[in-house]
């Protein structure tokens, strides 16, 4: 099956996951635990294949803040880190314009 899919300039890649969230567009997540993933390459095209359990939940209005992007505006806007993350979470994870207010 490998060699007729290299024929067709297909090449598939299993992926290490955790977990597997999507977001759809009305307010929901779907997250996989502990999901199989693999990255197909059609000819340039890249799609994904994920398989395991789901489950669909409400998603979180917060956005995520991660310590790379308050370090980034703390050293940007010469802030503290509270000052930073809250920044962060008023423009809902948009860096440019948290460091904006914050150097304004």
């Amino acid at each position: 099956m490998e060699q007729a899919m290299r024929k067709m300039g297909i090449q598939q890649q299993e992926l290490d996951a955790a977990e597997v969230v999507i977001k759809l567009s009305n307010g929901k997540e779907i997250v996989i635990s502990d999901p199989n993933v693999s990255k197909v390459n059609m000819m340039g095209q890249y799609t994904y294949q994920v398989v395991g359990k789901e489950i669909i939940r409400e998603a979180s209005s917060e956005p995520e803040i991660n310590e790379e992007d308050v370090k980034t505006v703390m050293e940007q806007a010469n802030v503290d880190e509270e000052t930073a993350k809250e920044a962060i979470k008023k423009h809902n994870g948009d860096l440019a314009e948290a460091i904006l207010e914050l150097s304004n």
